[in-house]
């Protein structure tokens, strides 16, 4: 079937977008009106040099320069011309291609941004060089971030966490509005009367709705290094969800080589992200030592280890106190990355050893953190996706 020539036009026109202005001749099409505009600004960030993945990597003199004013101008072109998922894209490749980071620590260039997880990672690793002027400007635009995870991710987590609990504490002898019947009729399968077409339910399970006292303990344990930028936004606002729920006691540490226990700031995830240092070494066992040196509640704890496994401190000691902690009755969770992106590199050896003693180490996506925290809080199978599961 042949292409209408309206098609065959479309595509023309695509590649030349994608190809830049030197394949105007070879794709035989010229670009008018608001794709000038479109093409300008795509060829202002990959168009400057000859760069690898660039667009048709021939050498261009166009570029975003580096005065402030020319580039919010950019920014300003990119979000009239693009959607939102691509202006975050393009955000984050100026700012790695072209080392804008400086720029983004003038109020003027933060007013211009589009808010997403990454930018904020990367004002966060800014944040202690960034003068008086900008934070307040860039604590705007870390806490529209957050408050739109919180307003994505809270209601859900509460809901099935809320659900986790209630399930795992289970009485023995409920009211009837708190029978849990499925597990109440396989426990008494055995007293099938079959002339009767029943069961005798000779023990209730049921769970214990009523009750508001603290039923389980998470610590939150954040590796804090570059690449776990956007795993710390993320931890956090989950951090503070957690932290407002009245049946669980919710830590939050975050390391590299020292250990900060920030559970005081949990009411506001803003204070968190801004308590946090990016960068800098890890010391895995160490951050370890101080979550298990908290730990008074053995059976009623989950333990949650966010990091890539780069271990700096010592290996042999981090695993044994991973051991020994699940020993105790600890629920131990370990997660190579929280967020959207699927796991980074990470250390596959420590990986295959924490795997060894029954937890395994795989990337969450936001969406599925829910779930894990409340296998973990009925101490059942984590539901794991296939394609995380370390070789």
């Amino acid at each position: 079937m042949t292409a209408a020539p309206e098609d065959g036009e479309e595509r023309l026109r695509r590649w030349r977008m994608v190809l830049g202005a030197d394949s105007a001749e070879s794709t035989g099409c010229t670009l008018a009106g608001r794709d000038v505009a479109m093409d300008g600004a795509l060829t202002a960030l990959y168009g400057g040099g000859k760069k690898p993945g660039g667009r048709g990597g021939n050498e261009r003199s166009a570029g975003l320069g580096a005065s402030a004013p020319s580039v919010a101008r950019w920014l300003g072109d990119i979000r009239t011309y693009f959607p939102s998922s691509v202006v975050q894209i393009m955000q984050r490749d100026a700012i790695d291609r072209l080392g804008l980071s400086a720029l983004l620590m003038e109020p003027e260039m933060l007013e211009a941004v589009e808010p997403d997880v990454h930018l904020v990672g990367t004002l966060l690793s800014l944040s202690k060089a960034m003068p008086e002027t900008t934070k307040e400007t860039a604590r705007a635009v870390v806490r529209k971030v957050v408050e739109d995870l919180e307003k994505r991710l809270a209601t859900r987590t509460r809901a099935t966490l809320t659900g986790a609990l209630d399930r795992s504490a289970r009485i023995s002898r409920p009211r009837h509005r708190d029978i849990d019947w499925d597990r109440t009729i396989r426990a008494n399968l055995k007293n099938y009367l079959p002339e009767h077409r029943t069961i005798v339910p000779e023990r209730l399970i049921g769970y214990g709705r009523a009750a508001q006292s603290v039923k389980k303990d998470v610590i939150l344990c954040i590796d804090q290094s570059g690449s776990m930028a956007a795993s710390v936004v993320h931890a956090s606002v989950f951090g503070a969800v957690l932290a407002s729920m009245r049946t669980l006691a919710t830590r939050l540490v975050v390391f590299d080589t020292a250990v900060v226990d920030l559970t005081d700031q949990l009411d506001d995830p803003v204070d968190v992200l801004f308590g946090v240092q990016l960068g800098g070494g890890t010391d895995i066992n160490r951050a370890l030592a101080y979550c298990q040196s908290k730990i008074t509640r053995p059976a009623d704890t989950v333990v949650v280890l966010i990091s890539d496994l780069y271990e700096g401190g010592i290996r042999d000691e981090m695993i044994k106190r991973v051991a020994a902690m699940k020993a105790s009755g600890v629920q131990f969770v370990t997660l190579l990355a929280l967020s959207d992106e699927g796991a980074p590199a990470y250390d596959r050896e420590h990986a295959a050893a924490l795997g060894a003693l029954g937890a395994p180490a795989f990337a969450c996506t936001p969406d599925l953190f829910p779930e894990v925290m409340a296998a973990a809080i009925e101490k059942r199978p984590l539901p794991i996706p296939d394609s995380e599961v370390p070789a």
